[in-house]
């Protein structure tokens, strides 16, 4: 029995409100509680280790611990990343660049270890712990490249959100249009996903005259918080009806 979530629609709806979630609460953590990017991370990289270590434990699929994951790979991957890139003055450009090789180093130890980087059929321990160190890497690269787009590179919050949206739309025309790897075009969406949801929490958060909304911290991740609640209550449920019937 896969023991992570189906690749639908839904899927793609959740993991973006979980790490923008994870963008706002790690945010919050570090810098509206003034915690500090270095003891966040130590904080929230145990939170990560609790969950991921009952969802290996797991014998089947649980929606609210499989969110539970990708949420706390979310908001450690937020402090991560602006521990690196802020408090050891890496910067966005070279924090991105190093977290990338990790990433691209995970994911081809992955696929000379298990002959695959498919996410639709893992059964194996060794596979899950893979997936959830990909998953890690690839959430605080996306912080990184969030931030660089909407600081560095001058198209502010809402341009960087905006460009990643056009990025992901064409990578949603090549899983339907062409023959490029279905799992190459995975793993591309869900690295974009993240500076997505690291540009777009940004956007909730920050002041107006910084070209956000001004939510704030919190009201952002109670924002957030809801709306993750209600889609995994609902495919939860879903996935239920769809088992009574079967």
């Amino acid at each position: 029995m896969n023991k992570v979530a189906a690749v639908t629609f839904t899927f793609w709806i959740i993991k973006i409100c979980a790490t923008t979630l994870g963008e706002t609460a790690g945010d919050l953590l570090s810098m509206t509680m003034d915690v500090g990017y270095g003891f966040s991370t130590v904080i929230l990289l145990g939170l990560f280790l609790v969950s991921v270590i009952a969802q290996l434990m797991a014998s089947k699929f649980n929606a609210v611990l499989y969110w539970t994951v990708i949420l706390t790979t979310s908001t450690a991957g937020t402090t991560m990343s602006d521990f690196m890139d802020r408090t050891l003055g890496l910067g966005y450009a070279n924090g991105s660049l190093i977290l990338s090789a990790g990433l691209l180093l995970v994911l081809a130890i992955w696929q000379i270890s298990e002959k695959t980087l498919s996410v639709s059929n893992i059964q194996t321990t060794r596979a899950e712990m893979f997936y959830w160190l990909a998953i890690l890497f690839s959430n605080t690269l996306g912080t990184a490249l969030g931030d660089f787009l909407a600081d560095d590179s001058g198209l502010g919050f809402l341009g960087g959100a905006v460009l990643i949206a056009g990025l992901l739309w064409l990578v949603v025309l090549a899983t339907y249009f062409t023959r490029l790897n279905r799992v190459m075009l995975f793993w591309v969406a869900f690295v974009l996903t993240r500076p997505f949801g690291a540009t777009f929490g940004d956007f909730l958060t920050k002041p107006i005259e910084k070209g956000g909304l001004d939510y704030g911290t919190v009201g952002a991740s109670v924002i957030l918080a809801s709306l993750l609640a209600i889609f995994v209550i609902y495919t939860t449920l879903t996935e239920k009806r769809a088992e009574n019937q079967s």
